[in-house]
């Protein structure tokens, strides 16, 4: 293997992580994850020819000790192979961070305080950076923000009708996702090239869910706001939801602001309103009438908020579907696209089974695709372009 670029995507309930060749091809040597952490947590790894080459389950594993199992899998596979540097998908940038940047300890100091605003995602994203910068300092690492894709939303869809001194705290929405949205959008300048830059809401569908509406190829709203657990029903969390509710749980049940994360951030959501799981394809095998009620709920936030981006974008030419959920479910892209009828959106059954491409009927009036995202290739293409930016500069 040549020199390799390292990328490690910590999220909500799993770790990816993927290894490439650090030419401009960026070619993919081998791609794994451990998912499920902290219900059932499971590893797979896969060559560039897709061919498993490492599987592993354990009966209970936190992230600490999967972001270990992780850097060990990989140290494994690249067998001595150097690596130039790593790139890790950081889930907020706050104000500052508009663009990837190379890590030092004032970016991780700077990065930490931003925690309360991501508690389901910041901590695991910092977790590797730390580690690995304890164990290999010698080795560049860059964040990739989920924030910056969205720094081009006008500053009325940032903007919460505060006093402005909050505002100017840094109080706005600023949505999430944005590697996934950057990434897909690209795709749509080669795979559909006449909407590439058209009025388009891309639906990032799994355990964490948002819309993004993007113009010409940019976010110009987003369902996220301030945190990531507003917008969309996720696996266990709310989505939007009616502050004065908070209020009242803090005064009727005597929960603090500790048991509201708790609550909003694990233990809604699918989870919550089913009883059972956070996994859409548990929910689909249940029988239980909470189960069903579970999935209206989260396909009826999204056509709520595809009508919102819609106005926003002041029509619609396409709707994407992307991520675990939204590449994979064509019964929820089928339910979804009834419910966004009037828009004018009309699926080919045949098309949304099998998944790929164009899934829109020919005498659909909006176009709807299936997008698979990668959100791994574009830190690693991130990574890149900083490394060798850095370089030129020393």
């Amino acid at each position: 293997m040549n020199e390799t670029i390292a990328v490690i995507n910590a999220g909500s309930s799993s770790i990816k992580f993927a290894l490439y060749d650090s030419g401009p091809a960026e070619t993919l040597q081998f791609k794994g994850q451990i998912e499920q952490i902290g219900v059932a947590p499971h590893l797979i790894v896969r060559n560039k020819d897709n061919q498993c080459v490492a599987e592993r389950d354990w009966p209970s594993l936190d992230h600490r000790t999967a972001t270990q199992e992780v850097l060990k899998t990989a140290v494994e596979l690249i067998r001595g192979a150097p690596v130039v540097g790593v790139g890790h998908r950081v889930v907020h940038g706050g104000a500052a961070y508009a663009k990837p940047v190379f890590v030092d300890a004032a970016v991780i100091e700077d990065l930490a305080k931003l925690i309360p605003l991501a508690p389901l995602h910041q901590p695991h994203n910092l977790a590797p950076i730390r580690a690995i910068a304890e164990a290999a300092p010698q080795i560049p690492q860059v964040a990739c923000f989920d924030t910056a894709f969205h720094r081009s939303m006008p500053r009325l869809a940032e903007l919460f009708a505060l006093p402005r001194k909050y505002t100017e705290a840094g109080i706005r929405r600023y949505g999430f996702h944005g590697l996934s949205y950057e990434f897909v959008a690209s795709r749509l300048k080669e795979v559909a090239p006449e909407i590439a830059l058209a009025r388009v809401v891309i639906a990032h569908l799994g355990n964490g869910a948002s819309l993004c509406a993007v113009f010409d190829g940019r976010s110009i709203a987003s369902t996220m706001g301030f945190t990531a657990v507003d917008g969309l029903v996720m696996g266990t969390r709310t989505g939007a939801i009616d502050p004065g509710v908070l209020i009242y749980l803090m005064d009727a049940y005597g929960l603090n602001a500790r048991d509201i994360e708790k609550l909003i951030y694990k233990e809604s959501g699918l989870l919550g309103v089913s009883g059972i799981s956070s996994d859409m394809r548990k929910l689909h095998t249940a029988s239980s009438p909470a189960a069903a009620e579970a999935i209206a709920l989260f396909v009826y936030r999204i056509v709520r908020e595809v009508g919102s981006l819609a106005a926003a974008l002041g029509g619609l030419d396409a709707l994407v579907f992307t991520g675990g959920i939204g590449e994979n479910d064509a019964t929820i892209r089928t339910d979804i696209a009834q419910g966004c009828g009037w828009l004018g959106l009309r699926l080919d059954g045949a098309r949304n089974s099998a998944g790929a491409g164009r899934i829109s009927a020919d005498a659909s009036s909006v176009l709807a695709m299936v997008v698979p995202t990668d959100e791994e290739r574009m830190v690693a293409r991130h990574t890149r372009s900083v490394l060798r930016s850095r370089a030129s500069t020393l």
